[in-house]
């Protein structure tokens, strides 16, 4: 189902120590985190909502990722949430996921499972049971124990149709607050579903779980390697790591035959032991004739996405006499970050020469070699 998301990031993380959205989580902020799962599973549009001031803190954890924008949010949780459906309603989408950003581990089985529900039902949330004794205590310091049959424990990503929360937003009673999105669908009568919800999806709430969090977000770091080669032929440009280039050559190949691209390509494969390029797109078939290399690259980064990886940082190195790689090398790594949704710098584009030795050095064609760190 088409869908846009919310991420409320306007809490001032008193009780974990303050702005507990922007820490440091195994190299990304704790907001990105959630920023880019619900990107991944392909939301249209991701508005965070977020204090007054946090603008700077935004574009700095962001840096690199486009679909999200940011908008102010309100004294209590559920007025940032009615800012973020404001921010998000020019997409038109038919579904929106609401998430808080101190619920860092997301995950595409989490979400594809609420958007799913929402075929019968209004609403989706992700539960899971209460298998701890409950007690409360009463006024007069008594304790009892709970019965918790029939409880659950929500969490967030929740997912609803837009116009149905829309709709019992209106209706919600001026001057109370809900505890979470799905209780304002329940008191409108509407349908509202459940779905597994996950351990890892724990809300960081005191500054010990961080440090459960961090041992959680130990992650494997893997490396990838490519190297691609293309001759000369005639033509009046080439086309290296994403960038048209004005020469009085062409690089022959049955794509753009952009060896930058290509040997990244196959390095992104590599870290994931998916092969190498022509395994996903075979010379022999005709839809890639001609194709733009970025479909290449692009393909191999949802792969690394859909393993749960995350690219940390990418190196190419061109080989060639000619044409000069220096004046257009912030427009490649600008072109490489864009494709693979990522900073720029997280990206390296060099460029070297054999001193006039070999093929490349006779001027015959252009040889590109590339690694990847991708952390799984």
């Amino acid at each position: 189902m088409d869908f846009a998301a919310i991420i409320v990031a306007a809490g001032r993380g008193t009780r974990a120590g303050g702005a507990k959205q922007w820490r440091d989580l195994a190299g990304r902020a704790v907001a990105r985190w959630s920023l880019e799962a619900l990107l991944r599973a392909g939301a249209r549009h991701v508005a965070v909502v977020i204090v007054p001031g946090d603008e700077s803190a935004a574009a700095a954890a962001f840096a690199g990722l486009s679909g999200w924008s940011t908008v102010v949010g309100g004294a209590e949780r559920f007025d940032s949430v009615r800012a973020g459906l404001a921010a998000i309603a020019p997409t038109g989408a038919q579904a929106v996921l609401i998430h808080d950003a101190a619920r860092p581990f997301a995950s595409a089985a989490v979400i594809e499972a609420l958007l799913a529900a929402l075929a019968d039902a209004d609403g989706a949330i992700p539960t899971l049971p209460a298998v701890d004794t409950l007690k409360r205590r009463d006024d007069s310091g008594a304790l009892t124990t709970a019965n918790r049959d029939g409880l659950m424990r929500a969490q967030t990503p929740q997912a609803f149709r837009y116009d149905a929360l829309m709709e019992a937003i209106r209706a919600w009673p001026a001057g109370e607050t809900p505890t979470d999105d799905a209780q304002v669908l329940e008191r409108a009568g509407r349908t509202v579903a459940t779905t597994p919800g996950d351990p890892m999806l724990f809300k960081l709430t005191y500054p010990e779980d961080f440090a459960m969090a961090q041992a959680l977000a130990g992650r494997q770091m893997r490396i990838g390697q490519g190297f691609d080669v293309h001759a000369f032929g005639p033509g009046d440009h080439v086309w290296l790591c994403g960038v048209r280039i004005d020469h009085d050559r062409a690089l022959v190949g049955h794509s753009d035959a952009d060896a930058g691209l290509h040997a990244l390509t196959d390095a992104l494969l590599g870290s994931m032991g998916e092969g190498d390029i022509g395994d996903h797109f075979p010379p022999t078939d005709p839809q890639w004739k001609g194709v733009a290399s970025g479909v290449f690259l692009k393909h191999a980064a949802e792969l690394v996405a859909a393993r749960g990886g995350r690219i940390v940082n990418v190196d190419v190195t061109l080989i060639c006499e000619a044409p000069k790689i220096k004046p257009h090398r912030a427009a490649m790594r600008a072109r490489i970050a864009e494709l693979l949704a990522i900073s720029i710098e997280q990206v390296s584009v060099k460029a070297t020469t054999t001193e006039g030795l070999g093929f490349t050095g006779r001027g015959e064609g252009i040889a590109a070699q590339a690694s990847a760190a991708v952390e799984v």
